[in-house]
């Protein structure tokens, strides 16, 4: 396969976390799987990343700086005709947060420490599922 085709036929995905050890090996582990994927390292990022990259689908941390996840789940929702499917991952307990991501769309909720295997099998099932 050529490199173009391969860039077309891989899909996109968006990291927003403001956390170089778990970018890095989220980004290493979803290359492996043949993911392309783009980095974000807080929310005005994430939401110009969005907006200029247009991924399959975004892997949102929700504390970080500048504006928090949900600020960015809530702006996505406003300004998108599609929704972009999203992984919210979070080292929050609270379910009052689950409840509000859920309310704004995630596609999953992640909790952080989590197993890469965890979050795999959640982007194979909203990507290739």
């Amino acid at each position: 396969m050529t490199d173009s085709a391969q860039a077309t036929s891989a899909k996109k995905i968006l990291l927003v976390d403001d956390d170089n050890e778990i970018i890095e090996s989220m980004k290493l582990t979803l290359e492996a799987r043949g993911y392309t994927v783009v980095v974000a390292r807080d929310g005005n990022q994430g939401l110009a990343m969005a907006e200029k990259e247009d991924p399959d689908l975004m892997i949102l941390d929700m504390m970080m700086p500048k504006r928090s996840g949900f600020l960015v789940l809530e702006k996505l929702r406003r300004s998108r005709p599609n929704p972009l499917r999203v992984i919210m991952i979070t080292a929050n307990e609270g379910s009052r947060h689950k409840a509000y991501a859920e309310m704004l769309g995630v596609d999953d909720y992640i909790r952080k420490p989590f197993a890469m295997d965890r979050l795999l099998e959640s982007v194979a099932k909203l990507l290739d599922g």
